[in-house]
């Protein structure tokens, strides 16, 4: 009977662990929190954890679903912590029609509580893999479901996704057993399109979502390292680091003195104007991601796009720099750029 008894709670403490745990040292973020309380509910509140999450998480959070569903037919929410949400079936596949197979929108945009198109009528699989999870394998169905491409330890980003598997760690506490890799490319695995080169990819008028790396690197701040102006665990628009003018101190004293300067208007707004769009456009040249190009040419005549063609094929791309229809006219939007233009020039000392 003893024996039984030991068997029963060997194999309950085994079968309560993720299985892939078992097989590769990842042991879950909860396992974090214990030690590093402070960084865990931080990241908690950021959209790191959310960029994946069943739907039994997800129902709470009181989004509302494409045109015939019930929360009973979802498996998935993709992301719905800051921009958008996008759905999943309980085979796995991302919804892009009503319930009933008729055209509908079927990405929910926070934002502004409006719904898009995606991949309007397709069956579109869940192939989203490696950036919207930890520790992800393309082999095999999560979850064992046709469309869900791939398998992972955790949904959303994770402390082990950036950190690596945390076993050893939990066995001898310390900096050696852990990964801390505080490089550009190590956000820049996924804040990116298209690979990690200086040209981040555009359409529509907008340099297209997570494509920080992108334009860190065509920019003129492309030695920075992604820390140096953020705390990795927070939300970066809510807690990005007012440090400009650590390097630019007679700038900032000199800007602080102008207009736009006495009124608050701060150094984002004109050199991390939102050049992107991941969900919405507000405006014309207004989307709904700041840029990380930073310099911006204020040459009225200036493009800040670029057409490649390649093997027949025709991709839009941002230049190094950002255009005063950007900057300016995003919030003066009754000027044209010749006025930009002109009143761009010596616009820190101008008043």
């Amino acid at each position: 009977m003893e024996k039984k008894l030991l068997l029963l709670v060997i194999f309950g403490i085994s079968f309560s662990l993720p299985s892939l745990a078992l097989a590769n040292d990842y042991v879950g973020s909860e396992s974090c929190f214990e030690c590093h309380a402070e960084q865990y509910n931080k990241w908690q509140a950021s959209g790191h954890p959310w960029k994946l999450r069943t739907a039994d998480k997800a129902r709470y959070a009181k989004l509302p679903l494409p045109p015939g569903y019930a929360w009973d037919d979802i498996s998935y929410v993709i992301g719905g912590a800051i921009k958008k949400a996008r759905y999943i079936d309980k085979q796995g596949y991302i919804i892009t029609t009503a319930k009933d197979g008729s055209e509908a929108k079927t990405q929910y945009n926070l934002e502004d509580g409006s719904w898009s198109f995606y991949h309007k009528g397709e069956k579109k699989p869940y192939k989203c893999g490696p950036c919207h999870m930890t520790a992800y394998s393309p082999e095999g169905h999560q979850d064992n479901l046709e469309g869900m491409i791939g398998t992972w330890a955790e949904d959303g980003i994770s402390c082990e996704e950036c950190h690596g598997p945390g076993m050893e760690h939990l066995r001898k506490p310390s900096k050696e057993t852990i990964k801390i890799d505080t490089t550009a490319d190590a956000c820049g695995k996924c804040h990116q399109r298209g690979g990690m080169g200086p040209e981040p990819p555009a359409k529509g008028g907008f340099i297209r979502h997570h494509e920080q790396i992108n334009e860190l690197k065509a920019g003129v701040h492309k030695d920075l390292n992604c820390i140096d102006c953020h705390n990795p665990h927070e939300r970066a628009i809510l807690t990005s680091k007012d440090i400009c003018a650590e390097c630019h101190d007679g700038i900032a004293q000199s800007y602080a003195k102008t207009t736009h300067g006495e009124q608050g208007t701060g150094c984002i707004e004109c050199h991390m104007p939102k050049a992107g769009k991941s969900a919405i456009s507000v405006a014309s040249y207004t989307g709904d991601v700041r840029t990380h190009i930073f310099k911006i040419n204020t040459d009225a005549n200036a493009e800040m796009f670029k057409e490649v063609e390649e093997k027949g094929k025709k991709t839009l791309f941002a230049k190094n720099a950002v255009t005063v229809e950007y900057t300016c006219l995003s919030c003066h939007g009754s000027r044209d750029k010749d006025w930009a233009a002109k009143h761009a020039k010596n616009f820190h000392a101008m008043k």
